[in-house]
């Protein structure tokens, strides 16, 4: 239950990290830049924890990068009015689909 939990505060700091991007202004502001740095190297350390845990590369990514789209899509939504449109969620449901489809296939191979 740990790793999942570290998986998911990875994919919240990476959220937060993506998001101090666009306060960054460029790289022009020092508090969103030092924001996005944190994030960053926080969500990579709680992958790698995550990865020593036993969870397979490719689904640990998989997760991080598929919800971190999303999260980031939606949070990006509410905050700086971004667009959101139905082919935009068509796309995020087919990373979805994807992370399944890796998760499944990673599971079989683990079986064979």
């Amino acid at each position: 239950m740990l790793k999942w939990i570290l998986l998911a505060l990875a994919v919240g700091a990476e959220v937060f990290a993506t998001l101090c991007l666009k306060y960054s202004d460029g790289f022009t502001k020092p508090w969103p830049v030092a924001g996005l740095a944190t994030g960053f190297l926080t969500a990579l350390y709680l992958e790698s924890l995550v990865i020593r845990m036993g969870v397979p590369v490719a689904i640990t990514y998989a997760i991080w990068a598929g919800a971190g789209i999303a999260l980031v899509a939606i949070t990006s939504r509410v905050l700086f009015a971004d667009p959101l449109n139905l082919a935009m969620l068509g796309g995020m449901a087919l990373i979805a689909a994807g992370v399944c489809v890796v998760s499944v296939a990673s599971h079989a191979q683990a079986a064979v």
